[in-house]
């Protein structure tokens, strides 16, 4: 078994200890290649994960987010018209799957279809407004901002009219 050690990460990376710990579950829980499936990257905020679950209906497939955790899974149903049959050879699998993705924060499933054998499930990455980035105004010496800097959100009045002062 391959194992990682993220110690010389943590030296300037703070808080990203969850990260690893989902990286080593990752290592330890690949559940081998059954069903098949697509990680597709469409722009900088949205993805597409697409599995093949041929032979599975709408019924049979559940899909189940909770906690940053994307459960796919499914629960194939004993056909009656395959009972009673011999196969000479049986190619086609007929078993039940579970398959599990770690989800980023704010990451979140927008969309899932079935078309062709071909399950598609459209997530989104929606970064709430308080945590995207912000510029944050600099005082010079004398009370005023630095040329090309605008106070932050929130900054007092008394800020604010020493900016409008200079």
């Amino acid at each position: 078994m391959t194992t990682i050690d993220f110690t010389p990460l943590f030296r300037s990376m703070i808080g990203f200890d969850r990260m690893a710990s989902s990286l080593e579950n990752a290592f330890r829980n690949e559940a081998g290649g059954y069903p098949p499936y697509n990680v597709e990257v469409e722009d900088e905020n949205k993805y597409c994960i697409t599995m093949a679950v041929a032979g599975f209906s709408e019924r049979e497939l559940a899909i189940e987010s909770h906690d940053n955790l994307l459960t796919i899974s499914g629960a194939r149903r004993d056909d009656e018209d395959t009972q009673g049959r011999r196969f000479l050879y049986r190619g086609i699998a007929n078993r039940s799957f579970e398959r599990k993705f770690q989800l980023a924060d704010y990451v979140k499933v927008v969309d899932a279809r079935l078309e062709n054998g071909l399950l598609h499930i459209d997530l989104v990455r929606e970064v709430p407004e308080a945590m995207k980035p912000r510029k944050i105004g600099i005082r010079g010496q004398e009370g005023g901002y630095i040329e090309g800097t605008t106070p932050a959100e929130g900054t007092t009045a008394a800020a604010t009219r020493q900016v409008e002062a200079a």
